[in-house]
This record gives structure tokens, sequence and C-alpha cells, in this order.
């Protein structure tokens, strides 16, 4: 799943990802985001290697709909990128980084938009032929990411090994915290998973068990890029505000709907969070703790006999 860059700081690009991986990053995210400024650069018709502060201040830029995160990290690479080029002999400017504060409220799905959003999914049409496009995989990757909460590099780098869709589970390799996960699904996913399948194997494209899960008409692996643009459309089409909404939302709105069902099911806080913490990927117990005052704000009351025994456990914040 390696980029290949085409702009002038190609082989750069690819010399500073092999620095790093060799010290042991991963560098996925981060091969995504050169991969971006690369065409940033073929746009520009830049013909001199060096980072200067024109092209530092355009790229820095903060684009709309994004996140705080997001624009600090974009930043943040192109100064190690920056960096990099001055070690080896080509002056390039340092940009001063964003301040990144830490108050970011993720967007959280109502039942009634997830079922537009489904609905949207199953009857939105491009207008265009393109064999590359993910909208034939949209209607499954769309729940898949609902219903798992697995994160959208975890889907798109799933292959045909990795789901089971006769005991109903897949397995993601070399997630972003460097380990495996397996993660169970119920059976309304794996018929909707099956009816993808049904369907995906009848093109005209060779498969195999190393070959992608998600794949385009010509049968290459869905992107990251090509489903996000899509989300965005689908957002339109759904006649859902698209405005601060993000993918990784369908993962926060998982969330969310997983503990007020399990805490509407009788399911004590205490045995809640771990096991929702466990099936979301998380290290430790802090970034699942986020979501229990989420649900209480989207659903009042839910968590006040919770409260009452751990109040001093989840303060407010």
């Amino acid at each position: 799943m390696s980029k290949t860059y085409h702009s002038i700081y190609a082989p750069y690009i690819e010399e500073l990802i092999a620095v790093k991986r060799n010290m042991g990053f991963k560098y996925t995210h981060a091969e995504s985001m050169f991969s971006d400024f690369d065409q940033f650069i073929l746009r520009s018709h830049n013909d001199t290697i060096g980072v200067t502060k024109a092209i530092s201040e355009q790229w820095c830029k903060r684009r709309e709909n994004e996140s705080a995160s997001t624009h600090y990290h974009r930043c943040t690479l192109l100064n190690s990128f920056s960096s990099f080029l001055s070690q080896r002999g080509f002056p390039s400017y340092i940009i001063k980084l964003p301040i990144l504060r830490n108050n970011f409220v993720p967007y959280i799905f109502t039942h009634e938009e997830v079922a537009k959003l489904f609905w949207a999914c199953d009857n939105y049409q491009s207008g265009n032929n393109d064999l590359r496009s993910s909208i034939f995989a949209m209607p499954a990757i769309i729940r898949t990411l609902y219903a798992t909460g697995m994160r959208i590099s975890e889907a798109v780098s799933l292959n045909n090994q990795d789901v089971n869709l006769k005991e109903n589970y897949c397995i993601l390799r070399d997630t972003k915290n460097g380990e495996d996960r397996l993660i169970p699904f119920d059976a309304t996913l794996s018929a909707v998973l099956k009816e993808y399948v049904m369907k995906r194997d009848r093109l005209p494209v060779s498969t195999s068990m190393d070959s992608p899960f998600f794949v385009t008409l010509k049968g290459g692996r869905c992107s990251r890029d090509s489903i996000y643009r899509r989300f965005r459309k689908i957002l339109l089409f759904a006649r859902i505000p698209k405005n601060n909404i993000r993918l990784h939302d369908l993962r926060h709105t998982f969330a969310v709907h997983s503990l007020v069902k399990m805490v509407e099911s009788g399911m004590d806080l205490y045995c809640a969070l771990p096991i929702l913490s466990t099936y979301l990927g998380h290290k430790s117990y802090q970034a699942t703790n986020n979501y229990v005052r989420l649900t209480e704000d989207m659903f009042p009351g839910l968590l006040e006999k919770v409260d009452a025994i751990c109040f001093n456990v989840f303060p407010k914040i």
C-alpha cells in the first residue's frame, strides 16, 4: 500500500519515510499526508528544491472543516521534512506551529441520521464511470465503520483472509497501536458483507485470499482519500449538514451508541467500559472514558445511577 510520488521532492520524501521506518515508526498516516503534499507541489509548479516561506505558509493554511489536530500534524510533518532537507543541503523554512488545544468535540450521529446515511449510500449515483472509484463498496464500508467502530485505515487494510463470514469476525492486523485485534460482529453486518462479497465476486477481476476485501470496480484496494471524498458527497445527498463532520465520527458514534445500549440493558458501567475499550483497541481506559460525558450529553439522565456510585471517577469537564 506504499504511495508513489511524482514531484521534485519524490526521492527525498521516500528517503525520509525509509529513515523513519528503520527507526521503528509505522509512518502510515504521514505517508498519506506526503502524497497530498506531493500533489500540492505539482500543482504549484515548483521546480526548485527547498521549502520556501511562501510554500510553507500556503501548505499550512488551515482547510475548511479540518480538525485542529489534523492541521497541526500537517504543519509538523512539513517542518520535519524541511529540517530533513536542510540537513541535506537544501535550506528550507520552518514555520511556527499552530497552538493545539484539546477542545475538539466529535459529532455523534443520531439513529435517524445513521438511517439516512445508509439510505444515501444505497441510492447515491456518482455520475461517472471511473473504475477506481470506491462508490461500489461504500454501502458496505459505511455500515462496517458504524457497526464495528474500526478506523477507516483498518477497514481499507482488510484482506479476504482477514474476514470470516461464517463465524462473523474479522482480524485487524498491525493496527495504530501496533497490535492485531479480533473484531466480532453481528448477523446484520454479516448479511450486508455477504451480499457485498456476492456482488464483488461477479466483477471481472481476479481475487485471492491475499486480495483486498473492499475493492474498486477495477479490483484495486479502496483508498482512504477516495472514501473521504465520497463520504462528503453522501452527507450532502442525505441532507445531513456536513460542517465539522468527519468520517472518523462514525467510530465515535459507534462508541456512544454501544455504551448507551449496554447501560440501558442493565450492564454495570465498570463492566461496559473495559469491554468497549478492548473492542476499540484503546491502550488505556482514558480514551474510552471520554465517551461517558458525551453519552450523558446526548442522553440526559441515563448515567444518573452511575454517577451516584462513581461521581468522583469521571469528573465533569
